[in-house]
């Protein structure tokens, strides 16, 4: 007979769980965080396919786990206690907070699980009873990407070490039908190749300029004949009025006008995807079509594209690394605006080449 659990030895906690028990895990958001979940949720489930594997998530990304047959239940995260209340009701035998912010570790402590797992030293962490050592002590080097940080959990409570999977989403065929009927508005026929560009990102400091993505468009289709889709977000307003100056004329630009489960589809009927680190470069590679990724201030090494065909484009920047999902930039000889249109279009080449 299997022992059970034990907190003192946090390597059984996995392999002691009966068949069929549930764990939950906690990432409330966002877009690329999602993605870059996945890989670890495949490993689990390869290893352990009775687990039920339930993940509490903001209701605005939950079409990044759409589909994902490794998922058993997708909770959405509503009000503090609402939510709360909803866990302890469910007695999940095992918690993994893998967000790591003050709401998240409070749903951990609230949800009255025997084991709740976060990250040593991490704020709140007097809420876990399973504390797992940051990358340095865990890995032996502080600089690790972002996946292998989230793995480690994972590792520390049982999953045998091995290769980590890639990541994975799954298009929906409404979703396909509805981007289907958008560009055909736009001008571009049903299965008619085309190129994504994301201009967007979440700070002024990764932005390459708009002006230069409308440069790569127009050499996209003079040299290789594809048209070019642009995603404009929600949360695009900043750079809004360059991309329809710049991008129109050029560009199928999508105003504000998808959702995730559309963005998916997009990217995924895509023939590549140029764009700034963001949450459509992750959803790139988790569908494994060709990416040119533009770091500035964020870590390549912490946040690049995982296991997919991809470039990266980058500043130079160097980084330090206090904890395993922190970079702090030391250095950057040059600012995002100066990499060049040579720079980015030969590397779009070079995917491109590759059929």
């Amino acid at each position: 007979m299997t022992a059970p659990p034990n907190s003192n030895d946090p390597a059984t906690l996995l392999p002691a769980l009966p068949p069929g028990a549930e764990i939950l895990i906690i990432r409330l958001r966002s877009l690329g965080d999602m993605v870059l979940e996945t890989p670890a949720i495949a490993a689990l489930h390869s290893w352990r396919p009775d687990l039920r594997i339930s993940v509490l998530v903001e209701s605005r990304f939950a079409p990044v786990l759409e589909g994902n047959p490794a998922i058993a239940a997708v909770i959405f995260s509503r009000g503090l206690g609402e939510t709360a209340l909803d866990l302890l009701r469910r007695k999940i035998p095992v918690v993994f907070n893998q967000h790591g912010g003050p709401r998240s570790a409070m749903l951990t402590g609230a949800s009255g699980s025997p084991f709740r797992v976060g990250w040593a030293g991490y704020q709140y962490s007097f809420l876990y009873n399973v504390a797992v050592p940051d990358a340095q002590e865990f890995y032996g080097t502080p600089a690790v990407h972002t996946v292998e940080h989230r793995i480690s959990q994972f590792y520390f409570t049982g999953l045998p070490r091995g290769p980590i999977p890639r990541a994975q989403v799954f298009p929906q065929p409404d979703a396909a039908a509805s981007v289907a009927r958008k560009l055909a508005e736009k001008g571009i026929a049903l299965g008619a190749p085309y190129a994504m560009l994301q201009p967007g990102a979440r700070l002024p400091g990764m932005r390459w300029p708009v002006a230069k993505f409308g440069e790569i468009a127009r050499w996209l289709r003079q040299k290789h004949g594809l048209a070019s889709v642009v995603n404009l977000g929600a949360s695009d307003d900043e750079i809004a009025a360059d991309v329809r100056s710049e991008l129109q004329n050029c560009a199928a630009v999508m105003d504000a006008q998808l959702d995730v489960r559309e963005l998916i589809a997009l990217i995924a009927a895509s023939r590549i995807l140029l764009g700034n680190d963001s949450g459509p470069a992750h959803l790139a590679a988790a569908l494994q079509r060709p990416s040119v990724v533009i770091f500035g201030v964020t870590d390549p090494m912490q946040w690049g594209p995982w296991q997919s065909d991809h470039r990266m484009v980058q500043t130079g920047a160097t980084f330090d690394h206090p904890r395993g999902d922190k970079a702090i930039m030391v250095t950057n000889p040059r600012p995002i605006s100066t990499i060049t249109v040579d720079e980015v279009r030969q590397n779009c080449e070079e995917l491109l080449a590759g059929g």
